[in-house]
């Protein structure tokens, strides 16, 4: 029981750093301009700073999802800056 307690606790906060790139689907275009603007000035800050900043046409738009969700926990990115890198690697083709 205490195993699931911990299991819980380790990946509600993951599944709510979701709840962010939801939202995203829901602005306007001028939003999402101004986060696409924000996220390609911050990519290559927070990439770079561990490797070499990927190609945003190296990987498909849901594989981005994945792979930002898993590096946010890593560079431990605020939620705000990571969902702009994503709407610009998700949109820069």
């Amino acid at each position: 029981m205490k195993r699931l307690a911990i299991v819980l606790a380790l990946v509600v906060p993951m599944l709510m750093s979701t709840v962010p790139a939801m939202a995203a689907q829901q602005l306007t275009a001028a939003e999402k301009q101004k986060l696409f603007l924000k996220g390609a000035k911050l990519w290559p800050i927070y990439c770079n700073h561990c490797h070499n900043a990927r190609n945003p046409a190296e990987f498909a738009p849901y594989q981005w999802d994945a792979i930002m969700m898993h590096m946010r926990t890593q560079a431990n990115l605020p939620p705000e800056d990571a969902e702009a890198v994503l709407q610009f690697l998700k949109t820069a083709r």
